[in-house]
């Protein structure tokens, strides 16, 4: 139950509604064990009768009937006291698990992109999805059945003490059995539930891939090795459970054994006491109407521990991503407004998923309002610069500043929401191109937006769809082109109108024509903006103020335009392969 302790602080939070059901469930068990001493009162009436105790047969139709009235009106009170008392525990379960899902989110979005280089989309899914319902079932069901079996424990043993206390301990033989049974298989079903929910993971993460790729499936005609691939992890899984279902089937049988032995034990005894005339009929009736009230609760023990136990292994893979620090910290809570300055003193950077140096001893100045254009082959550490800038990770060795101020100084939020970001794979979601578009500024205007995809050259392509700005995309954007979906992501970055724009190879799915249009509107409405342009074409970045060349992630080069093709070196040797491509 280590784990577990983590929703005690839920249980506080609603510990009224808690409350409120704890009594609603008492006084409904209560009076559901009214009805067997009902029953048996009623039996030993029509005993006393037949024995000649009582004469007046009108007086026992009387007595009869009032019992039987009695009956009707405890049970459907006791109906309707069940039916509050799953209103109040089942509805808080839904409120903790509607609670521990934005936990889980929210912890989400403060992990770094390291964080999500090292786990599965999936996993993540898995784990915020099934885990969670898991641990409703604990704070829900489980809490309410386990209130039930205790309250009609203590209620009906208690009830059945104070008629015979031989009868009821003849009763109570079989529960040590059942207590040491219980304990056994709790610890098999913890372990095996734990590895259900791995493989339950591992199934999901592979259905995530497969759906995502679905492009590249057809493609290449693999169906069937995918098919393959899935049924192993599926039989794997499907094997997993059954092993788990094995251990929870013998839960019930166990408990209809004991059950039987009761209710045997009772018949046996309270008939040996009634040949003795020390109890009367009603009273064997009663004890087994009381044994098989308390069948469902005790039954109830081995599926309550199951879920207990998964609930437990799902918490603990919840808690495993919940207890993760983030490796990116925001130590300001001021607000943080940037100029637009970005300095970079003697920075190396190396990737400690892959261990691999992206960046060596850079040295870099961009002034307000400069534009930098970023070359270099593919590896070259041109995608870490901007990581770096945009505080998607921390460097250890060397410093960044942000108008003379440490990065790692300045307030996070404030800093990511002044900067503009294109990634190299733009990702649209599954919304209107207006609200796409508005990512980048909730409350922008329509104005605003159709300015912004035409400063992108978007637009015309997006009023020439049937529902124009109003079209819904698929899934990361599948219905538009790949040069639409960067022009797109471009009209995000430039509404939000932030200090530091970002183009990281974002043209490289556009013609030339079209990227002039595009460099020509940013470079219109970037001049106060920093701009930093990532790209492997001389076209985008012969017009930067300054141009920086990298190599196994050290600059081999860096000035305008018009020096850099004056010199030998991989400019332009670069410039003059794309001049020779262009006139071919």
């Amino acid at each position: 139950m280590k784990e577990l302790r983590h929703v005690n602080k839920y249980f506080s939070k609603y510990k009224w509604r808690l409350l409120i059901g704890l009594l609603i469930t008492i006084l409904a068990k209560f009076l559901a064990l009214k009805i067997p001493q009902i029953v048996g009162d009623s039996l030993n009436i029509v005993e006393d009768y037949q024995d000649g105790t009582v004469t007046n047969l009108e007086d026992v139709k009387h007595q009869l009937l009032i019992n039987v009235l009695l009956i009707i009106g405890v049970a459907i009170l006791s109906g309707f006291f069940t039916f509050l008392m799953r209103q109040t525990i089942i509805v808080t379960s839904r409120l903790i698990e509607f609670d521990l899902k934005n936990e889980i989110y929210q912890q989400y979005q403060r992990l770094s992109l390291n964080f999500y280089k090292k786990n599965r989309t999936g996993d993540l899914m898995n784990r915020i999805s099934e885990d969670v319902s898991k641990v409703r079932m604990y704070v829900g069901p489980a809490v309410m059945y386990s209130i039930n079996m205790i309250v009609l424990l203590v209620v009906g043993f208690t009830q059945m003490m104070s008629i015979d206390v031989k009868l009821t301990m003849y009763t109570l033989i079989p529960f040590p059995l059942l207590s040491i049974s219980i304990f056994v298989l709790s610890k098999v079903i913890h372990k095996r539930s734990t590895i259900v929910q791995q493989y339950l993971s591992k199934l999901t993460t592979f259905n995530q891939e497969f759906f995502s790729g679905i492009n590249v499936v057809k493609s290449y005609g693999i169906e069937a090795s995918i098919i393959k691939d899935f049924d192993k992890i599926a039989d794997e899984s499907k094997e997993k459970n059954i092993h788990l279902q094995k251990a929870n089937a013998l839960f019930f049988p166990l408990m209809v054994f004991l059950i039987g032995i009761s209710n045997l034990l009772v018949l046996y005894v309270g008939g040996q006491l009634y040949i003795e005339n020390e109890i009367q009929i009603g009273t064997i009736i009663e004890f087994m109407l009381y044994v098989n009230i308390l069948t469902w609760p005790v039954a109830v023990v081995g599926w309550v521990t199951s879920m207990v136990q998964q609930a437990e292994a799902s918490q603990a893979r919840i808690n495993e991503f919940l207890q993760q620090v983030p490796e990116i910290q925001n130590t300001n809570t001021s607000s943080t407004e940037l100029k637009g300055n970005v300095t970079f003193k003697d920075v190396t950077f190396t990737y400690d998923d892959t261990n691999i140096t992206a960046l060596k001893n850079i040295n870099i100045s961009v002034k307000s309002g400069e534009t930098i254009a970023i070359l270099g082959k593919t590896g070259s550490g041109k995608s870490t610069i901007i990581e770096l800038i945009s505080r998607l990770y921390d460097t250890k060795i060397g410093t960044i500043l942000l108008d003379d101020t440490p990065i790692r100084e300045a307030n996070l939020d404030a800093v990511r929401s002044q900067i503009g970001f294109v990634p190299q794979d733009p990702f649209l979601f599954s919304e209107t191109i207006e609200d796409n578009i508005k990512f980048g500024k909730q409350d922008a205007t329509e104005e605003e937006i159709i300015a912004a995809a035409k400063n992108a050259d978007v637009h015309k392509n997006i009023i020439d769809f049937p529902n124009g700005y109003k079209t819904v995309l698929g899934e990361r954007g599948v219905t538009l082109s790949g040069g639409q979906k960067q022009r797109v992501s471009i009209a995000r970055a430039i509404i939000k109108k932030p200090k530091i724009l970002i183009f990281d190879d974002c043209l490289s799915a556009v013609d030339t024509e079209t990227e002039e249009k595009i460099l020509s509107n940013l470079e219109r409405i970037s001049k106060n903006i920093t701009t930093f342009i990532i790209s492997h074409r001389i076209s985008s970045a012969k017009n930067a103020d300054k141009i920086i060349v990298l190599d196994q992630g050290k600059i081999i080069q860096q000035g305008t335009h018009n020096q850099l093709i004056a010199i030998e070196g991989y400019y332009k040797d670069l410039y003059d392969q794309q001049l020779l491509e262009k006139e071919i």
